[in-house]
């Protein structure tokens, strides 16, 4: 793969975005890409580029692949769990994991999405987040308000 896995923050928490650069010039009818709940597999001519289980489940019939330029795909992917707890350490099971920094700075941002949408009338769009933000912070809904 191009890049390293990273989810993308912002209101698309719900989203996984895969992308792979191919050869300058590539062709749509090049590219075969199966998207299934658990598992992804992306082959260009006949080899295989991106295959195996992902690290969690994925709404298949959401999911979306484009070819870019002729020479980048992107594989978009709708999260089945959609919360700030999920955040995914890897794209595989066992295979392109977030660098430990990239993984800590995905986390602190769905925490900070995770805020911002408990409490709306509240402005985060500065805030740092620092202590207990991993797997999507502290659980305050059993607090009284």
């Amino acid at each position: 793969m191009s890049a390293p896995f990273e989810e993308r923050s912002g209101v698309i928490m719900e989203e996984v975005f895969i992308e792979v650069q191919v050869p300058p010039g590539t062709r749509a009818q090049d590219i075969q890409c199966g998207l299934q709940s658990l598992h992804v597999a992306l082959e260009m001519g006949g080899g295989e580029i991106l295959k195996g289980k992902r690290f969690d489940s994925t709404i298949a019939d959401e999911g979306t692949r484009t070819l870019e330029d002729r020479k980048m795909v992107r594989i978009v992917l709708t999260k089945t769990k959609r919360d700030a707890t999920n955040c995914w350490t890897s794209l595989l099971e066992s295979e392109y994991a977030a660098d430990p920094w990239v993984q800590d700075q995905m986390e602190r941002k769905l925490t900070l999405e995770r805020f911002q949408k408990e409490n709306p009338g509240f402005d985060f769009s500065g805030a740092e987040i620092s202590g207990n933000y991993t797997k999507g912070g502290p659980d305050f809904s059993n607090l009284e308000k």
